[in-house]
């Protein structure tokens, strides 16, 4: 699913300021998130701890205002606030990731939505791991290679009626960025009920700001980040 990173298409707005306080709520304590995947590089790991000196999130809302501005998702009925807090497990509906080969980035392209970061929906009963292994398979004939580090979320709320999925949560939700060390391994799986990726490509880390800012002004700053969690 590449919509996340095509946010600012026609109906992308911030939200008002009390949509903005009703999700600043969402922000939870950093919580663990088991992985729970057979990959040999992440099973039996749990998501680590990163709490952040008030004074770094204050310089990097300062330094990043596109990535931690309110955000309106029209296309979902979604309400978006990006934070680098660990959302809790249960919250977690959508993971995408920067697959990094080398120091280029693994970026996808589809004949709906453009260029965008491999990742999508969680389906039940699927661990975090579980879904990253598939999702790269399927839209970037990649597999990880080392650990899989998260860089923040997207804080939802949705004013839809229902769930996207009957399994999902309701009304609160969280989009995952996550970053990993990555390798190509095969053509994308392309199956027919995902997307139908027709490129992938090993950009460098300018290029890939490029080619997802493109359609979302915010998605250079994340890239920025996962570049800033490699160390």
């Amino acid at each position: 699913m590449a919509r996340p990173t095509n946010s600012s298409e026609p109906g992308q707005k911030s939200v008002d300021p009390c949509s903005a306080a009703k999700l600043t709520g969402l922000a939870t304590p950093v919580a663990r998130i088991a992985l729970d995947t057979h990959s040999a590089t992440a099973s039996g790991r749990t998501w680590p701890d990163r709490p952040r000196r008030a004074s770094t999130i204050r310089s990097m809302k300062i330094d990043r205002p596109l990535l931690f501005a309110p955000q309106r998702w029209e296309w979902g009925g979604l309400d978006a606030v990006f934070s680098t807090a660990a959302p809790a497990d249960e919250l977690v509906t959508n993971i995408h990731v920067a697959g990094f080969v080398g120091d280029r980035i693994v970026v996808c392209r589809d004949g709906r939505y453009g260029w965008f970061l491999p990742g999508g929906t969680r389906e039940a009963g699927e661990s975090i791991g579980e879904c990253v292994a598939r999702e790269l398979a399927e839209e970037a004939g990649a597999r990880l290679t080392g650990e899989l580090r998260w860089i923040g979320a997207h804080h939802c709320v949705s004013d839809r009626p229902e769930p996207y999925r009957p399994h999902q949560p309701h009304p609160e939700k969280a989009w995952l960025w996550c970053a990993a060390e990555v390798e190509i391994v095969g053509e994308p799986g392309n199956p027919d009920d995902g997307e139908q990726v027709v490129e992938v490509r090993l950009a460098a880390v300018a290029e890939a700001q490029a080619l997802l800012g493109a359609s979302a002004d915010w998605m250079p700053d994340l890239i920025a980040l996962a570049v800033e969690s490699r160390g």
